[in-house]
């Protein structure tokens, strides 16, 4: 059984719990406060609040749940073109004969929208012109500039250019110009995209009790690897995306991800690097050694 290392950090994680909500003010109008150390307890994307939803893994536990150790990809989800379908069922035979295929994470390469938001932890940090999400792999982050537009002429990254709004309660984020990386998938399935992405997030905070409904809803998809509090009884914060992609999707799709509050401030440090002392760092596709340069003394 193939377990990836980020699985294994997230069940040493400790329980996530919060503080209030306090409010913000921006010029004459009151803004929530999303600022603070959030955690989500499953790997994968959770249900959409309403439509269509995310490629499901096929692969699922006695529960009904998905085997977050098998990934394989249902490639007849309706949302998937026929080429986008092949892709996830390559991927997905990968995966049955025993291997793992590099994806973004496991590579150590920078994660694009919305691959990134399997991160168990993420910290946002508000300013007047901006808001800042850091993530815990290779403490990677993303910069959202307020009230702009995007360029007239984008050049693509990985993370894209990010422009968002405050909507009431909710910051909108829109990104476009996700450039192509070197693994380019959207999610573990390896679903492809291309640079007609679009990513469209919602953030907003939740009461106790619906927080409470949303990750028992999405825990039912995905099971819990990381704890959340039992005895909290504080806001939480969910994340609704869109995603829209004409030249590998049917149609829009969305999925949700629901955090709890790490009052903690625990953040370990997370480096991704290549490590020949474990299988999966080099047992791939190819099943090569990754045959890193070694040395009897140290150069410092």
């Amino acid at each position: 059984m193939n377990i990836r290392p980020q699985l294994l950090l997230a069940m040493t994680l400790t329980g996530a719990i919060a503080t209030p909500a306090l409010a913000q003010t921006q010029g004459t109008a009151s803004i929530p406060d999303f600022s603070g150390l959030w955690l989500h307890p499953g790997l994968g994307f959770g249900p959409p609040l309403s439509g269509p939803g995310p490629v499901r893994n096929k692969s699922r536990l006695p529960s009904g749940a998905s085997n977050f150790s098998l990934v394989v990809g249902d490639y007849t989800n309706p949302i998937l073109k026929p080429e986008a379908a092949e892709v996830v069922k390559k991927k997905g035979e990968i995966s049955q004969s025993g291997r793992i295929f590099p994806d973004p994470d496991n590579m150590c390469l920078q994660n694009p929208l919305p691959y990134i938001f399997w991160n168990f932890n993420v910290q946002l940090l508000q300013q007047p012109d901006k808001v800042t999400l850091v993530y815990m792999h290779d403490s990677d982050f993303r910069v959202v500039r307020l009230n702009q537009p995007h360029p007239a002429t984008v050049v693509p990254s990985l993370h894209g250019d990010s422009v968002g709004h405050y909507d009431g309660d909710t910051l909108v984020v829109d990104t476009v110009g996700i450039k192509l990386g070197p693994h380019r998938m959207i999610d573990r399935f390896g679903t492809p995209y291309t640079q007609a992405l679009h990513v469209v997030e919602r953030y907003r905070l939740l009461d106790y009790e619906a927080t409470k409904e949303a990750l028992e809803r999405a825990e039912k998809e995905w099971p819990r690897v990381g704890g959340v509090d039992p005895n909290y009884r504080g806001k939480g914060l969910q994340l609704e995306f869109t995603v829209e992609d004409p030249g590998v999707f049917t149609m829009p799709w969305s999925a949700t991800i629901t955090y709890g509050r790490n009052a903690n401030h625990l953040w370990d440090e997370r480096v991704c690097a290549e490590n020949v002392q474990h299988d999966y760092q080099y047992n791939y596709f190819s099943e090569k050694d990754a045959h890193l340069p070694t040395a009897d003394k140290p150069d410092f």
